[in-house]
């Protein structure tokens, strides 16, 4: 139940005496919500794909026998569901060795290990002849919809007109599960880029991750390559996603990820102080501020301006590698993280090394492990003053936050105004600029936070979620 608004009421009433409050405007959406613009029809498909998304499975659903976790929410949670999560999964294989190639293991349940089993007797294990494992930490769905519309072509000419000597990014051509007989296109999800579209991946996690089977890939993981042991423990016939298509569950997955709004930035970008150093020590280099979506099944993903703040390219990286090859995604190679709703995120890197501290210890030990092409840009970041990666850092935490989300907990609600209440300063232009702690009130950027934002601010109020 949403808490009661406390306001002020000599604010309140001078809004409505003198007309002040500003007529609608968009304001940005909290991380978890769905896009601006849906059609009636999308806002039910995203509101069937939640449900699938936080659904949980037992073992007469499919779940199994092999499996991760029950419930894709369970891992995509952080701040809300379809985000990042502190959650692990384990990658092991054989390194290479002189003429011979890394090796996945596949024969022996590699190259994901499934660390839960509907029965003790099936429990997989890394297998003896791994000597190469490596953590990966869940990354974010949000805004995946818009980062799938972004054109091929565009990700393609990044990677051919690298923007310095330090960087030379790689396209991950890979072939989506619903179209194995079409050509390769540029993969964007995933630690190695290794996943083209958001139906590929829901169609893969649903059997890597849950053990649920789908048309798109219908023959069930056996525990460390025992076929003998899956035959006597999958009871359940393959595929267990077996609805009708456009109905299937790894359909309402895809539906809820693509559909979800981009996270919040505020200040916007371009304006503080921390992105201009950010973008001069290199940064922005592998980490790309904005893109323009192509042409997307639906509008309102269709040609819009988003950033995200990375190539989606892979890239070299020397000591910070986790030693697993997929596809083109060689040891050292690692797509870039897409920075946007970092603020949210307890753990950093592909293996979650970075756990603990404050949002600053967090960033700058994060920078600190970046190697290969990402070398030089590290060097400079640490040789800024500390003052100037304190700009950056701030900078860093905006990614994520919404206008008026004082105490940044991915709402706006009367705890918020008890903050944003002092910052009040009724129409002064230029009482402050983006980097100034008010900036968070003045959703029009005109240098105050007076009553026009507070209009804004009443639109927006959402209470406790």
């Amino acid at each position: 139940m949403k808490t009661k608004l406390i306001t002020s009421t000599s604010l309140v009433v001078a809004a409505l005496v003198t007309g002040s409050i500003a007529q609608a405007q968009e304001l940005q959406v909290r991380m978890g919500e769905p896009a601006h613009g849906l059609t009636a029809a999308e806002l039910n498909r995203f509101a069937l794909g939640k449900t699938q998304f936080k659904r949980q499975f037992n073992a007469a659903d499919g779940l199994g026998p092999i499996f991760n976790d029950d419930s894709c929410a369970t891992c995509h949670s952080t701040p809300a569901i379809g985000g990042a999560s502190n959650k692990f999964v384990t990658r092991f294989g054989k390194a290479a060795n002189g003429p011979n190639p890394f090796d996945a293991l596949d024969s022996l349940g590699g190259s994901l290990l499934q660390v839960q089993a509907i029965d003790p007797n099936v429990q997989e294990f890394v297998p003896p002849q791994a000597d190469v494992t490596a953590s990966r930490v869940t990354p974010s769905a949000i805004g995946a919809g818009f980062v799938q519309a972004i054109p091929d072509a565009t990700l393609l000419a990044l990677a051919a007109n690298p923007p310095s000597p330090n960087v030379s990014g790689i396209a991950h051509m890979v072939t989506k599960l619903e179209d194995p007989l079409g050509p390769q296109v540029v993969g964007r999800f995933g630690w190695k880029a290794q996943v083209a579209t958001m139906l590929t991946f829901s169609g893969d996690a649903g059997l890597m991750e849950m053990g649920i089977t789908n048309h798109l890939v219908p023959t069930e993981q056996a525990p460390n390559g025992n076929g003998a042991l899956l035959a006597v423990f999958d009871t359940v016939a393959d595929p267990e996603d077996n609805a009708p298509v456009g109905q299937r569950i790894i359909d309402r997955w895809d539906d809820f990820q693509r559909l979800l709004a981009v996270p919040p930035q505020w200040p916007p970008q371009g304006t503080m102080s921390g992105e201009v150093l950010f973008n001069q020590v290199g940064c922005a280099d592998c980490h790309v501020t904005t893109f323009v979506t192509g042409a997307a099944p639906e509008a309102a993903l269709s040609g819009k301006v988003i950033h995200p703040y990375s190539d989606f390219l892979l890239h070299d990286m020397g000591s910070l590698g986790d030693g697993i090859v997929q596809g083109q995604g060689t040891e050292k190679e690692m797509r870039t993280s897409a920075l946007w709703g970092v603020r949210f995120r307890n753990v950093l890197l592909h293996d979650g090394r970075v756990n603990s501290g404050s949002f600053s210890t967090l960033i700058n030990q994060a920078v600190g492990f970046h190697d290969g092409e990402a070398a030089a840009s590290r060097n400079a970041y640490q040789a800024l003053s500390p003052a100037d990666q304190a700009k950056v850092v701030a900078f860093l935490d905006s990614l994520g936050r919404l206008e008026f989300d004082v105490d940044g907990d991915n709402d706006r609600d009367d705890i918020d105004w008890f903050f944003l209440k002092p910052l009040f300063t009724g129409p002064a232009a230029g009482s402050f600029n983006a980097d100034a702690a008010g900036t968070i009130g003045d959703s029009d950027l005109d240098g105050d936070f007076d009553l026009a934002d507070f209009g804004r601010y009443q639109r927006g109020f959402t209470g406790q979620p």
